[in-house]
């Protein structure tokens, strides 16, 4: 198949685009570099199979393909509220132009939405037909209200035009090709532990995330959208929740050195737990997460280690 993945330089996209392409398919990788890295899919630009095109979703894009994924859009706090307009921009109007895409070539097209749109939830572990407890004007609004409205114009263009949608609701993720300096807390603990630094803690550290390891995460796309049952929204997460401090000492023990903890207020708006209820995943599309924490970080850090040595 030929298949269009928005947002194809990311740190989710480039393991997509690198498992499509190993699967056979040939790949069209969008990407505006805001947050993608070339270096993230440059040991795939030999493959004749695979094709980078330099363009903001925002603006339309036209192309003959099978199967859409929109994965294009800030996802880390420091840079969607780097420029919030912009943010619910790329989310807004990168799903009408994948969707109006689909719509004229009849393409499967994939949201990749987030479990921000549970906001701080007061249901847990939170299950997709939870409505969540969304603030609309705050400072993560632009990141969280734009994966909601994205989620409402695929379920329109499903109901009114047709296309035929797969939508995914993506819970904390972490891996390889993650960057360093994102502001997410995974990375944020690795290389600040890397370099000798302080590890920066936000509020008490009681509060909870579950982290799901990207290779895990690509699978359970693949298989939402190679399946002709449902179309979501399905949330892909790993249920298994750690608090903030949990995950530092985790950090620290496999790094070493003499590396503390420094505590600081904790953002606005920022939710107190998160944890996918995968019930829905594990009927339709019989995944569950199969990389521990432990596996997954040591992976990771490993890449980092790597990177901020070069």
């Amino acid at each position: 198949m030929r298949i269009l993945i928005t947002g194809g330089a990311g740190f989710l996209g480039s393991h997509l685009s690198e498992r499509l392409l190993n699967e056979g398919h040939e790949v069209l990788c969008l990407d505006n570099f805001f947050t993608g890295f070339k270096r993230n899919i440059a040991h795939l630009l030999p493959n004749p199979n695979f094709e980078l095109i330099r363009h903001d979703v925002i603006d339309p894009f036209k192309y003959e393909v099978d199967q859409i994924y929109n994965l294009a859009c800030p996802a880390s706090p420091p840079h969607y509220q780097h420029n919030p307009i912009k943010t619910t921009k790329t989310s807004v109007m990168g799903a009408i132009n994948s969707l109006g895409l689909a719509k004229r070539v009849k393409a499967r097209v994939f949201q990749a939405s987030t479990s921000e749109v549970y906001g701080d939830p007061d249901v847990h572990p939170q299950p997709e037909a939870y409505w969540g407890n969304v603030n609309p004007i705050g400072i993560r609004s632009c990141y969280d209200e734009g994966k909601r409205v994205a989620e409402t114009l695929f379920f329109d263009y499903h109901r009114q035009n047709g296309v035929d949608i797969r939508v995914v609701r993506i819970f904390n993720t972490y891996g390889p090709r993650m960057n360093p300096d994102d502001g997410r807390v995974v990375s944020n603990f690795i290389a600040q532990a890397l370099r000798g630094e302080d590890i920066t803690i936000y509020g008490d550290g009681t509060q909870t995330r579950s982290f799901c390891y990207v290779d895990d995460l690509i699978e359970g796309f693949s298989r939402l959208m190679n399946q002709d049952q449902v179309t979501g929204p399905i949330n892909i997460g790993n249920p298994n929740e750690f608090t903030m401090l949990e995950l530092a000492e985790k950090v620290i023990a496999k790094v070493g050195g003499s590396t503390k903890l420094t505590y600081h207020p904790l953002p606005g708006d920022d939710p107190k737990q998160r944890q996918p209820d995968i019930t829905l995943a594990k009927k339709h599309l019989d995944w569950q997460p199969t990389v521990s924490l432990d596996d997954g970080l040591d992976r990771t850090i490993a890449y980092f280690r790597d990177l901020l040595n070069k």
